[in-house]
């Protein structure tokens, strides 16, 4: 499976879950991301960007406003990481509550063209069209289990992500084994996530970047107020001042990230993360603005790779 030309599940359980509780949280999670909070109701959601006060990426979340709390989905073993990090912005007066629920819970992502019959087929309602809408139902496999379905699959491909107690993730994967859907393996969903741009933390959201860099402009608001690293965010906008970009990379042969990015002997950009799949070897990477994108041809050791574009990523005013 490379591009989700059929229907498959993933299981998602090692990313963290993070319950945010109190009568303030959606004014801090505003205030501490990049998102605009304070304009979702329950039952809507966004992805956001945690960032540091100079606008280095932490990790990307997606985000979902319940009636009395917001659940956030964060990358695999950053959970504990940015609940330390909130926390110290947790001031006396402030009313909330932080929870990790990772270990509570499962999460099976589902996606691909028959992901919406399979719901029907097991008798749970849609959410909204609109990205990280999200109902609460009950899982009929299981009736006193309460199940939330998320729209979203992580990447730029239609689908939905089924979270519930951590009892009944078997239960469901079973109903899906049954109905010969597909369980992806991890180096499988690491070549979608390259494949589509998806960028994860200790390659391509590091202290070195920012979210305008990864292509994360989807999840920044550049209307609300003042949060953690906002100055520098819209600096980079007004000014037009992204210096590199997220790209994707079709290559000769298999290299180990990192590696240096070179053009005409000179230094352009630095690959962060490669794989392969039945379609050839692919690489995820920053490329200097000035060097150009797609349709670039670019020398990466000992062989040429090919600047290609990326379903998950957006470009700002990059993109006009």
């Amino acid at each position: 499976m490379t591009q989700a030309a059929t229907t498959a599940f993933i299981d998602r359980s090692h990313w963290g879950r993070i319950e945010v509780t109190g009568a303030d949280r959606l004014r801090f999670l505003h205030n501490q991301s990049t998102n605009d909070f304070q304009q979702l109701s329950p039952g809507q959601g966004c992805d956001t960007v945690f960032v540091t006060s100079t606008a280095r990426t932490l990790d990307l979340a997606s985000a979902c406003v319940g009636e009395e709390s917001v659940s956030l989905m964060v990358s695999p073993g950053m959970a504990t990481e940015l609940i330390n990090w909130m926390d110290r912005y947790i001031f006396f007066a402030d009313q909330v509550t932080l929870r990790d629920q990772t270990d509570n819970t499962f999460a099976l992502t589902l996606l691909g063209p028959d992901a919406d019959g399979l719901l029907t087929q097991l008798g749970v309602p849609l959410p909204e069209a609109a990205p990280c809408s999200h109902i609460q139902t009950n899982l009929p496999l299981a009736p006193e289990t309460a199940l939330q379905i998320v729209r979203g699959t992580g990447l730029a491909i239609p689908g939905y992500t089924l979270i519930g107690p951590k009892a009944q993730g078997e239960t469901l994967q079973k109903w899906l084994v049954e109905r010969d859907i597909a369980c992806l393996t991890a180096p499988q969903w690491e070549a979608l996530r390259i494949r589509q741009g998806r960028p994860m933390p200790g390659q391509e959201l590091t202290d070195k970047d920012n979210p305008l860099e990864a292509g994360l402009w989807q999840a920044v608001s550049f209307d609300k107020g003042c949060y953690i690293g906002q100055e520098t965010i819209t600096r980079l906008n007004t000014y037009q001042g992204v210096k590199k970009q997220l790209w994707g990379f079709k290559l000769g042969q298999v290299v180990t990230a990192p590696v240096p990015i070179s053009l005409d002997g000179t230094q352009v950009g630095t690959l962060t993360s490669v794989t392969t799949d039945d379609d050839g070897i692919w690489g995820l990477g920053y490329l200097r603005t000035k060097a150009g994108g797609a349709g670039l041809t670019v020398t990466i050791e000992n062989t040429t790779a090919h600047v290609v574009e990326l379903p998950f990523t957006s470009r700002g005013y990059l993109d006009s």
